[in-house]
């Protein structure tokens, strides 16, 4: 939601209800009929964003028919039903049962889910002025609609009556695993309060869905309002011919003909404060970049402080100490103390090797006569002058190699190999945007139908920066099979029409990752739709991701995809050996950039009902922790979209690092064996991680497929710093 691995995956959704919403209104596509039928619910004419999808594969997104104006119609008309739905499963007089309240739960909710799709994708990637009035209006409105659901008493005694039944012993283990996670979720989420504390949790809520989306609005603008007009080609010098030709591209877009813009994303600065050779510029696009949100009318400071103060009133109203407290409940972590020993445990070598870093980049500026002393805006390019010097390896030379589309035919490769997948390319399935593709998957061993993998890979005004996965459609096969459909979403700058987009190491990784989860959602082999695919925990959900990105450096995948744009020419060993080498440097910036994000998130949210001033906050708590002058949060607190876009991620940044150490560790399955494509390591895989969903305990799923727990030591050697003897 993401995704360097740890800014990729930002999934958005829009309030606290909507973190459950694959038990309340997110699941897959079912026949209507077969719904209606379940529910005596009328056949009538319904908006077209709450229609049935038609078409090829089991039905598609009606793409091609959206119109914003449809979206408020469409989700009342769903809202009405669900709740039709919910009074059906409530009014049933026979004792509760698993069939008729937790399988009605499941059946439930279509309409809600289409609708619910559209709107999110929209949210994502679509979001222009129009689109934005209509999340402000719908944002509290779908939180006070969720919350009649968790809060609806009759449902939820029907709910715990299953859950305490003698029945639930002789259930499947998926349905014993299906009866916990609804429980859990609707007593997280306040079934067990009384009238008052109820109305007081929606009203909460409500406010807190109207938050998100200020927050989400004032970063949009930014990210698509602000960017610098450069009017003289010599103010590119250093930069590459193609990132010149995205820069010209992006200007010609908004009728600045004769320029070069740098867009107020990472794709487009972080090249640029590379390798520009304009210090001022350097300057200028940084502070652009790292002050989003924190100014003007696009001011969040404010807004975080409200979310901050409602979370923790939640928390309390719920029983919890903090907003971290309630958060990793029900994450590997369990308790934000071991989530904060993990990430101390890791800070004090990073900032150590921070230092070192520096010291490396000072004494080459030194030597070049620079007479400067190194400043945030210079890190990234003397960062490169030193990786060039000592390891003779050049990013730019890196990225001849590395076309968007050969690596995107690398990850069908991968997929091929590892999870016996086949993508090939179809036409006429509708899109949102032109630069969209839409691809089947098959099994490659039996030409089977697997599911849809959309991508959707460039930069464009009203859409977030970074890069994500989503599901449109969870795989599962309860009332009939249900195939997945999924989607990668990155934010490149498009180059002149003919030329090839070629990307960096950093980006080839980040899309070997957002793969990853697209690969986790395709390989689903579960019986419930709110079991199916990503939905886990959120300290693991980025495992199977950040495992991929493994694949990339892998002999196989260099020699058949890193190949020069001009002479089709595989990447020199020589220069693949250089990269490996090079494979822990700057490990001090990338892990301490995040960490400072990530220690930041869960200190903010451990301070409990503590008043907080946001820039106050952020600069006390970073310089306590020792925060190098030279560098910034990879995310600063203003623009923390993981944390304040949603509670996808609040109090749960860490997730990156929880998860990397079971990454590095698992790695070793492969490494100890006969290698990256040993067949017999990655069915076990597949079987045990990558299919199973969350119909088994993640902690026991992993000691399923490694035959213990994790270590934290594979991580420290991957990043290249000191491991202590044991």
């Amino acid at each position: 939601m993401t995704v360097s691995i740890f800014t990729k995956c930002l999934l958005y959704v829009g309030s606290f209800a909507i973190l459950f919403a694959s038990v309340f209104f997110m699941q897959p596509h079912i026949e209507t009929s077969a719904a209606e039928a379940a529910f005596g619910l009328n056949d009538k004419p319904v908006n077209i964003l709450a229609a049935e999808w038609t078409g090829p594969f089991s039905g598609v997104p009606a793409f091609d028919k959206v119109k914003t104006a449809d979206f408020v119609p469409a989700f009342e008309q769903a809202m009405a039903e669900r709740l039709k739905e919910i009074d059906a499963i409530t009014n049933v007089r026979s004792v509760p049962t698993f069939e008729n309240t937790i399988a009605a739960m499941e059946r439930s909710g279509q309409r809600m889910k289409r609708v619910s799709t559209y709107y999110y994708i929209w949210s994502s990637s679509m979001n222009t002025p129009e689109f934005g009035k209509v999340r402000q209006e719908m944002a509290p409105k779908l939180a006070a609609f969720s919350d009649k659901i968790t809060q609806n008493e009759a449902l939820f005694n029907r709910i715990e009556s299953v859950y305490n039944s003698e029945e639930k012993k002789n259930l499947t283990p998926e349905q014993q695993r299906l009866v916990w996670l609804y429980h859990t979720n609707f007593v997280r989420a306040g079934a067990k309060l009384n009238k008052e504390q109820k109305q007081r949790l929606s009203e909460i809520n409500q406010e807190l869905a109207g938050l998100f989306t200020r927050f989400s609005q004032n970063l949009l603008k930014d990210e698509g309002g602000q960017y610098i007009e450069l009017k003289n080609e010599s103010d590119l010098k250093g930069m590459s011919d193609s990132y010149k030709s995205g820069a010209a591209s992006d200007a010609a877009e908004k009728n600045l003909k004769g320029s070069w813009i740098i867009r107020n994303t990472r794709s487009s600065v972080d090249p640029f404060l590379t390798y520009a050779e304009n210090r001022g510029l350097r300057e200028k696009v940084w502070k652009m970049f790292v002050s989003r949100g924190d100014h003007g009318e696009t001011d969040n400071k404010a807004t975080i402080s409200e979310i901050l103060q409602l979370r923790a009133e939640r928390a309390k109203l719920l029983g919890y100490e903090t907003h971290a407290h309630w958060r990793l409940e029900n994450a590997m972590a369990k308790t934000p103390e071991r989530a904060m020993e993990l990430m101390e445990a890791v800070w004090t070598p990073a900032i150590a090797r921070v230092k070192e870093e520096v010291s490396d980049m000072q004494a080459l500026a030194d030597k070049e006569g620079a007479k400067i002393t190194i400043e945030p805006w210079d890190y990234h390019f003397y960062m490169e002058k030193v990786r060039k010097e000592r390891y003779d390896l050049d990013a730019n030379e890196v990225k001849q190699y590395l076309q968007l589309d050969k690596i995107r035919e690398a990850m069908f490769w991968v997929a091929g190999e590892l999870f016996d997948f086949d993508f090939s390319q179809v036409k006429g399935v509708p899109v949102y945007h032109a630069d969209m593709t839409v691809w089947e998957v098959k099994r490659r061993s039996t030409g089977k139908h697997v599911g849809l993998w959309y991508f959707d890979p460039y930069a464009r005004d009203g859409k977030n920066s970074g890069a994500w996965m989503n599901s449109y459609r969870e795989q599962s096969r309860f009332d009939g099979e249900v195939t997945t459909i999924v989607s990668n979403n990155s934010n490149f700058v498009k180059g002149q029409p003919g030329e090839p987009v070629l990307i960096s190491w950093d980006d080839a990784v980040t899309m070997f990752h957002e793969f990853g989860h697209a690969l986790h959602g395709l390989s689903s082999d579960v019986t419930y739709p709110s079991l199916s695919g990503t939905a886990v925990a959120r300290d693991y959900v980025e495992f199977p991701s950040q495992l991929l990105e493994h694949w990339l450096s892998t002999p196989e995948v260099l020699q058949k995809f890193a190949v020069h744009y001009k002479t089709g020419k595989p990447i020199p060993q020589a220069l693949v050996d250089k990269i490996e080498k090079a494979s822990t440097f700057n490990q001090g910036f990338g892990t301490t950039e995040y960490l400072a994000s990530a220690l930041i998130d869960m200190k903010l949210h451990l301070a409990g009902s503590k008043k907080i001033d946001v820039a106050k906050f952020e600069k006390e708590t970073l310089d306590a922790l020792g925060m190098p002058r030279e560098l910034v949060m990879r995310h600063r607190t203003p623009h923390f979209a993981h944390a304040f876009s949603s509670d996808g991620y609040s109090a749960g940044y860490y997730s990156y690092l929880w998860s990397d150490v079971i990454t590095a560790d698992s790695y070793g399955a492969f490494t100890e064996g006969k290698g990256p494509y040993d067949k017999a390591v990655g069915q076990k895989l597949v079987k045990n991680i990558f299919s199973v969903g969350n119909t088994i305990d993640p902690a026991e799923a992993y000691r399923n497929f490694r035959g213990r727990d994790p270590k934290v030591e594979a991580l420290m050697k991957k990043r290249g710093f000191p491991v202590e003897e044991k």
